[in-house]
């Protein structure tokens, strides 16, 4: 079956055919790199890992660019407020992200481009806009002629007309149209620049993402991904920006993953339920939060909460209670015989069915219906008296390589050894004295979270598993 995915333009689901056969262009709008990446900020980082980990399971080469906006009026705004230069902050920030998203499951993308690594080419890039009459210089600032391009709008489903009654000109703005938006914005006193034909100044947002696609993958890319709030405008403005200046189609597919709630309202600061992925871990095996991520059909709105995460624990571990018994099995089984036919083929019919769900505008959720269902099937074999060595194996092998695609891990952490404990123990002890008490509790949190209790007494730290 060929993949099916739920095109946004389009607003209905086509079968995905590959600008060139076997290869696969993706472009997914990346974090602006001011903060440590919320929750919300996180689903579309596993969303779309787990998006280009499929297609890799069907056999494409993929290419898949994820960007970093390290220049923009919050970046600027928090380094002036740290007393930082933009660049180490936003460095200090790149770094955490990877931190971040690699303890998520998350791949790294194949390029990770920067908005200050590529300012040649963004300008250029404009030049090319002014000269075609899609934007003018005002007053320092660049803005594109919104009306000029015919198809404005066919993103986000709207008309010129309709989007006219809430644009408005900000103070400060010289434009000609309120639809119009800015290409390059001029320099303010004290803030980082670059030199341009226009004068001192920096990117608009939506400009960067235009050029670093077409910079990474083409004129014309397969696949543009990234949330529904950025449909529009940042989506629509990339759109108007880019088939201006290429004369050619953007995207062909464009997909957008739904909101995340907190005990179901929107999450925001001023509610106090703005959750950091740095500090989320620290709590939650990561992997949980991934699966609980997956758990729901991407395109729809996920409700985190407590009750619901657990629900998502309680799953995971009944998975990989059953892979981790098929592993132990394994090593007692001996026969070489009977293969079994009938359970090769339940477990086939298994991976059949998770390519059909994923085939089908990648619904993680119902795939991982098929992994309790393989779980189900693997401890009714487990009841058998007589197991076979080739059944067992094509039972791990399922799980992984299904696993794999979700990007989750079935296999339980090997248990620290009594050396090792001691050795952490004594670790946390000379921490003690050195009143480095950061590194105490990391030692304590670290030795709980591996199910070890420790009791401090007058005669020393004991401890004993949980």
């Amino acid at each position: 079956m060929s993949i099916q995915i739920f095109n946004s333009l389009s607003r209905q689901k086509e079968t995905f055919v590959p600008l060139e056969e076997g290869k696969v262009k993706m472009y997914v709008c990346g974090p602006t790199v001011y903060n440590y990446i919320h929750i919300g900020n996180s689903r579309p980082v596993i969303v779309y890992d787990t998006v280009r980990r499929y297609f890799q399971y069907k056999g494409y080469d993929v290419k898949f660019v994820s960007n970093f906006t390290d220049v923009d009026d919050k970046i600027i705004k928090a380094a002036n407020e740290l007393g930082e230069e933009v660049h180490e902050l936003t460095e200090r920030f790149i770094a955490a992200y990877f931190e971040d998203v690699t303890a998520l499951g998350c791949k790294k993308a194949d390029v990770h481009p920067r908005v200050t690594e590529h300012m040649d080419d963004i300008i250029q890039f404009i030049q090319v806009l002014i000269d075609k009459g899609y934007a003018y210089e005002s007053a320092g600032d660049v803005y594109y002629r919104t009306r000029k391009f015919n198809g404005y709008g066919k993103l986000s489903h709207q008309s010129v007309d309709d989007l006219k009654i809430g644009a408005r000109i900000e103070a400060g703005e010289k434009k000609d149209d309120a639809l119009d938006f800015a290409l390059w914005k001029a320099a303010k006193p004290g803030e980082i620049f670059w030199e341009s034909p226009w004068g001192d100044g920096r990117p608009g947002w939506h400009i960067e993402c235009s050029v670093m696609a077409r910079e990474h993958l083409g004129d014309t890319i397969d696949i543009h991904a990234g949330g529904q709030d950025l449909t529009f405008p940042h989506h629509e403005n990339e759109i108007a920006q880019s088939e201006a200046h290429n004369d050619k189609t953007f995207a062909r597919y464009w997909m957008h993953n739904g909101y995340i709630n907190i005990d179901n309202e929107k999450m925001s600061k001023s509610l106090g339920n703005f959750i950091l992925v740095n500090d989320i871990r620290k709590q939650i095996d990561p992997q949980i939060l991934r699966f609980f991520m997956l758990s729901v059909h991407y395109r729809h709105p996920i409700n985190f909460a407590k009750d619901l995460v657990e629900a998502a624990a309680a799953g995971l571990e009944r998975i990989r209670t059953a892979y981790n018994n098929v592993k132990h099995r394994l090593t007692t089984t001996v026969s070489l015989g009977d293969h079994s036919e009938e359970w090769l083929s339940k477990i086939a019919e298994q991976k059949a069915q998770f390519e059909e769900a994923m085939d089908d505008d990648f619904n993680t959720a119902n795939a991982i219906s098929v992994l309790f269902e393989l779980a189900r099937i693997a401890n009714i074999y487990l009841n058998e008296t007589n197991t076979c060595k080739k059944v067992l194996e094509t039972f791990i092998e399922t799980f992984e390589v299904l696993g794999d695609v979700l990007g989750i891990e079935f296999a339980k952490e090997e248990e620290l050894l009594d050396e090792e404990i001691e050795a952490l123990l004594q670790e946390r002890v000379d921490a003690r004295k050195n009143r480095d008490f950061a590194r105490s509790d990391e030692i304590r949190d670290h030795l709980q979270a591996q199910g070890i209790i420790l009791e401090d007494t007058r005669q020393g730290t004991r401890w004993k598993r949980g």
